[in-house]
């Protein structure tokens, strides 16, 4: 694969994380435990074709400007995220949900080099299956209408680019989440300050319920 594919952003990615914490090039950054994982993972994404760009600060694989798939450091794991994983067959059984209340989104969850290797032929199936659904046009069914967005949230919106971009790369069960626990207060202050107590989490790509 040529190295003209590669882009940089994803490089300084795998060497100094997302850099939406305090961690991000730090030797503390989660990136630091993975280096092999990702640098594998990448692999087989330039691989298949896939364009690779990077967007809320992590490695994203497009066609044609469309979002397949991504992957991404976390504490006790490496993932790779199809965004739209619900259409995958999956007859191995190998994807599972980002949360509880994930709609669309489906991941590999890997835990070591290793398992990566042994699965590679899967997730190569996997990710061509993927391109030929995004390449087909096929749509996963629209989850239920989500209740409206406090003017608050939307007026941070307007303030930071990138917090609405996080929020809108978040799964839909974590933006209802979020849009539940804001609309909640009656006064504005208090619908103000909850979302400013989120924003860390929404930057890390982490629902209200997640730690």
């Amino acid at each position: 694969m040529s190295d003209s594919l590669m882009n940089p952003q994803v490089d300084a990615y795998i060497a100094e994380g997302c850099m939406r914490c305090p961690l991000g090039a730090t030797p503390q950054c989660k990136v630091h435990a993975w280096t092999e994982e990702l640098e594998t993972l990448r692999s087989l994404l330039l691989a298949s074709g896939l364009t690779e760009e990077r967007k809320w600060g992590v490695p994203v694989y497009t066609l044609d400007g469309a979002n397949v798939v991504n992957m991404g450091a976390l504490k006790n794991s490496v993932d790779l995220g199809f965004f739209k994983g619900a259409l995958l067959k999956d007859p191995h059984q190998l994807l599972v949900k980002a949360g509880e209340n994930t709609h669309v989104a489906r991941q590999f969850r890997f835990t070591s080099l290793e398992q990566i290797k042994e699965l590679a032929p899967h997730i190569e199936a996997y990710l061509q299956e993927a391109i030929a659904n995004e390449k087909a046009g096929l749509k996963v069914e629209k989850p239920k209408e989500m209740d409206p967005m406090p003017e608050e949230l939307l007026a941070k919106f307007e303030e930071s680019a990138s917090l609405k971009a996080a929020f809108e790369a978040l799964t839909p069960g974590r933006q209802r989440g979020y849009i539940l626990h804001f609309s909640q207060p009656k006064q504005p202050k208090t619908r103000s300050s909850r979302i400013e107590k989120c924003i860390p989490k929404i930057m890390e790509g982490k629902g209200f319920h997640d730690r």
